[in-house]
Parts: structure tokens; sequence; C-alpha cells
């Protein structure tokens, strides 16, 4: 319905307003949207299956079930009271709802395709006020002269002349396909997290692939079905090539070190590792950063750059197992072997240190205070951290030792002074 008819509409049921078939029209609207939020609260209410198709049709169904319902019945009550009643007040609930099941669908595809993000609410409050405003403009009568504004402003890019309105479809465009592009990405990245078998890393890179594929692809099919030459953004990528040669080569260096790092396997989500004074687990491994997370919940974000072309201590690269050396220092007159045993069985006790190698107590030499040993153990978790075992390793140790009797030194001086010496 163009224009002109939809604002015919809009005043015909202005003078709807005086005739006694209003009240009809409102309570045959009313059962409309009654059925349509139960069948709403029906479809929400079983579970679709798990194995739909690239998970497409598990989200989006029910949250636009609403408004098509209710569109699909309006449409049937003013087909079929068309001959007998005026229908003007359905006329105009159709695009209301048709504006409404858009705006949550694109809601539901940022959803699914920005888990998390944190900007997401601001734009869907500024998404649905342009669609509002747009459907404002539409039933006013308005819309038509402000295309006409717009299309007389008119610019050159290159050598295609354009208008305001055609960049502002070629926006929409681009929106519409790009939207289409991050939906499809999102159900393939989660297809490919449900892959047995595959590497972790080589998850990420496919999903990161694909998305950056089908973003392009989006552009490229966008942008002509509003005429818009794709010659336009040759000025587009010099402008962009000059950027990443002045003060983008940063973000694109961290961004092909991510493909680097994920791909030849040095580091990945789960290995605990140490670059510079930071050490932690890797939870993630973004576009420009990676993420590491401490014993103390504290979260460091790491630049990929730096851990292409720094050394990074991977302390689960090949292997999870992590020698950990503890010292020990017992008194001279104390009985070393008998130390030595104690030390042992106290680590064998502790749930995280390994049996096979198991621990074992070395003589590290003799200290100015007593004699030094090493306790050495093995521990497969090293992701959580060593203080809390060390401490309940030493509490331990301490309490076998004091009822053994082993002291433990602390340093001691002796000051002798020789009648007689010679003072200079």
């Amino acid at each position: 319905m163009n224009s002109p008819d939809f604002t015919s509409v809009w005043h015909a049921v202005l003078s709807d307003l005086r005739q006694p078939d209003l009240v009809w029209q409102l309570a045959a609207l009313a059962a409309c949207l009654l059925l349509a939020k139960l069948g709403e609260r029906l479809l929400r209410s079983r579970p679709l299956p798990a194995n739909v198709p690239f998970e497409i049709g598990q989200g989006w169904l029910q949250r636009v079930a609403f408004p098509l319902l209710a569109m699909l019945l309006v449409w049937l009550v003013r087909a079929l009271a068309n001959p007998h009643m005026h229908v003007n007040l359905f006329s105009l609930a159709l695009p209301l709802l048709a504006s409404l099941a858009i705006i949550r669908l694109v809601f539901y595809v940022l959803r699914y395709s920005f888990l998390g993000a944190t900007w997401l609410a601001q734009f869907e409050r500024g998404f649905s006020a342009l669609v509002w405003g747009i459907v404002v403009l539409h039933v006013t009568g308005l819309l038509p002269d402000l295309i006409k504004l717009l299309e007389g402003v008119s610019f050159t890019a290159g050598k295609q002349k354009l208008t305001l309105w055609t960049v502002l479809q070629g926006v929409v465009a681009l929106l519409i396909t790009v939207l289409g592009a991050l939906w499809l990405a999102g159900a393939v990245e989660r297809r490919l997290n449900a892959a047995e078998g595959m590497d972790g890393n080589l998850r990420a890179v496919l999903a990161r692939l694909s998305k950056a594929l089908l973003i392009v692809l989006a552009i490229l099919i966008g942008l002509p079905m509003v005429g818009i030459d794709l010659t336009t953004l040759s000025v587009f990528g010099g402008a962009l090539g000059v950027g990443l040669g002045l003060g983008l080569q940063k973000i694109a260096s961290n961004y092909v070190s991510g493909f680097i790092i994920l791909l030849d396997n040095s580091v990945r989500v789960g290995n605990v590792i140490s670059v510079g004074s930071d050490r932690g687990e890797v939870t993630r491994i973004t576009t420009r950063y990676t993420v590491l997370k401490d014993v103390t919940g504290v979260e460091s974000l790491v630049p990929n750059e730096l851990l292409v072309g720094s050394v990074v201590r991977n302390e689960s690269y090949s292997n999870p197992r992590v020698r950990l050396t503890m010292p020990v220092q017992i008194a001279y007159e104390s009985d070393l072997e008998r130390a030595m045993e104690i030390m042992v069985a106290v680590a064998r006790t502790n749930p995280r240190v390994l049996a096979e190698p198991g621990p074992a107590a070395l003589l590290a030499g003799f200290g100015d205070s007593g004699i030094n040993l090493d306790l050495a153990l093995w521990v497969a978790d090293p992701e959580h951290g060593f203080g809390p075992m060390r401490s309940d390793i030493y509490l331990a140790i301490w309490r076998e030792f004091k009822a053994a009797g082993i002291g433990i030194p602390y340093p001691q001086r002796e000051v002798r002074v020789l009648q007689g010496a010679a003072i200079e």
C-alpha cells in the first residue's frame, strides 16, 4: 500500500470514530490480538527440537510469533468483514504489526550474533525509535515529502551521482543483508561448536572466516540492490589503506596475529601461560586480544601481537603437568631422614599432587642456619594456582615436624669477645 492510500486509510479511521461499527472493529481487533498472544504462549511452552538444521529456527519464530499471528488473524478478519463493515482499523493495524515484527526480528538477530554485547540495549532503543518514527511519518502522510527532500540533496562519489535518499536506501539494504549474514554466521558458529572431535582453535578460525566472508558477501549484494556502483567504494578503500599504513597497523597486526595463534596451536583456550608479569589461564582468544584470568579472578587483556612477538611461557603447551619445588629448612640436630619421609608423606596426602611421578624430598645443601631441603612434586591443574596448595602442604609439614621433634631453624649469630686481643 502506497503512502497516499495509507493516508486516506488514516483519515478513514478518523471518520470511523463516529460510526457504530467501530465497536465491532475494536472488539474483533482485540480478539485477534488475544488469540495471537495465546498462540505465542503455546509456542513458547513447547521447546523446539535441538536438531533443527543449522539451528536457525530455534528462536526467531518464538520471538516474532505474536506480531505474525496477529497479522494473519487481522488479515483474515479484514477479508471476511470487508463486504459487511468498515475495515479501516484493520488496514491501519497491519503495518503497525509488521513494524513490531521487524523490530523483534532485528533484535533477535543482534542478540543471537553478539552475545553479551553492552551496546545492544542502546542500539535497540534507537532502532525502535527510528522504525516507529518512520511509521508515524507514513501514517501522517509526511513521508513522501521527506523522500522528495532527501532526493533533492545530491552529491558525486567518483563517477556516480548519489542522493541522500539513495544513500539511506543503501544503508537499509546493507543493514538487512549484514543482519542476515550475522544470523547465518552465528548458526555456522554454533554448528561448529557442536561438532565433536574438531580442534577448538580450528573451530574459532572457521567461525571467524565464515563471518568475514558472509559480511563481505552481504556488502557485495546489498549495495547493488539499490543501484550503488561498487567502484564508488574505491575512495573508501584508499582511505582505509592510508589509515592502515598510518595508524591502524597495530589493529591489523593484532588481527593477523590472532589467526596465527589459532592456526599454529601455540596458545589454546585453557592453557596457563605467562607473558611478562601477567600469568593466568587463557579463557578467550578474540580478534584483537587474548584474555588471561589469574587465580584471583582478575582478567588481563593481552594484545595478540605481544603473544607472537615475545617469549610466552606455556605451562600446559604439550603436557598440563607442572613440576613445583617447595624449599624447607631444618635444624642440624634434627633427624634428616625422618624429615624427608614426613615431607613426602604429607605431599602424598594432598589431592592435587600426582601419584606418578610421585613427590620426592631432595637434599639441596647445608646453609648457615640449617639443612636445606627441597620438596619436588607434580601438579596437573596449574590453572587453579599454587598459593592455597603451598599453604596446606607447609602447614601439614609444620604440624608433623612439631610432633616428631624436628626443629625449623631461624637465623642466629654468635658474638665472641676474646680477652687480650689487640684492638686497632
